[in-house]
């Protein structure tokens, strides 16, 4: 086995693992945030998509960083 395939994977798994502790930890603090003021809920639920959505961002951004590092 290449080190480079096993780089990229071990790279890809913490990636992935990353951004699934990051949205779950934005979604916990949202729906906290949520019991304790529910007349903010738009604004929480708003706040919280954005958040989500950049992390997501940055994990497919490292997604494409290791396959790349596959190719090159």
């Amino acid at each position: 086995m290449d080190l480079t395939v096993l780089g990229a994977s071990i790279g890809a798994g913490l990636t992935a693992i990353g951004a699934g502790i990051g949205i779950g930890l934005i979604g916990s603090k949202a729906v906290e945030g949520v019991a304790r003021q529910p007349e903010a809920a738009g604004k929480i639920q708003i706040s919280m998509l954005i958040a989500a959505a950049l992390v997501e961002g940055v994990c497919l951004f490292a997604l494409v960083i290791c396959i790349l590092g596959l190719v090159g």
